[in-house]
């Protein structure tokens, strides 16, 4: 069964002169909208959004508290698009060195397996107790070398995926603002 109704989390973020230091980093002499983000405040975010699913959809409701501080709204949203966008970025480059060093360690296990159940019978000439204990080493040898690439690979790589697609649509969020009077 299909759930029609799309779910949305609400990210509230409050602009005034005294909360936009919070928001940024304090050593950072930045134009507003180049600034790093704080840790505390990108933590906030991220916390908020620990329930998301997959079509979740996120939304930034920002709340002035005058006129003069919604100047300071745009920068904000700017900041924090930009912010979320360089770590997808990096994510992504995180998952495919994630992939291409799993998939470079499943193919130099398989060479070695291949190699090794091609040399056996080489060295190995009389059929008998020893030469089927030499072959039964090798199978669990050969199980135990290919498990870890082949576990990464089938299964492992779902939370760099759920944590891209957090980051894009946090990259992408709309943004509401409202005037706190």
């Amino acid at each position: 069964m299909s759930n029609t109704l799309q779910e949305k989390i609400n990210i509230f973020l409050t602009v005034s002169t005294q909360t936009l230091a919070e928001h940024f980093n304090a050593n950072d002499p930045a134009p507003i909208y180049k600034r790093q983000l704080s840790y505390e405040f990108e933590q906030y975010i991220m916390a908020a959004t620990l329930s998301a699913r997959r079509y979740t959809l996120f939304e930034y409701k920002v709340t002035c508290k005058n006129q003069v501080d919604k100047q300071y709204t745009e920068p904000l949203i700017y900041a924090l698009r930009r912010h979320f966008e360089a770590k997808k970025l990096s994510r992504q480059a995180a998952f495919e060195r994630f992939k291409r060093r799993n998939y470079v360690l499943l193919i130099l296990s398989l060479a070695v397996v291949m190699l090794l159940h091609v040399a056996v019978p080489l060295f190995v000439k009389e059929e008998g107790g020893i030469h089927s204990a030499i072959v039964g080493g090798l199978d669990i040898f050969s199980w135990v070398m290919l498990w870890q690439p082949i576990d990464k690979l089938l299964f492992q790589w779902n939370p760099y995926l759920k944590e891209i697609n957090t980051l894009n649509k946090l990259a992408k969020a709309e943004a509401i603002s409202t005037e706190n009077a």
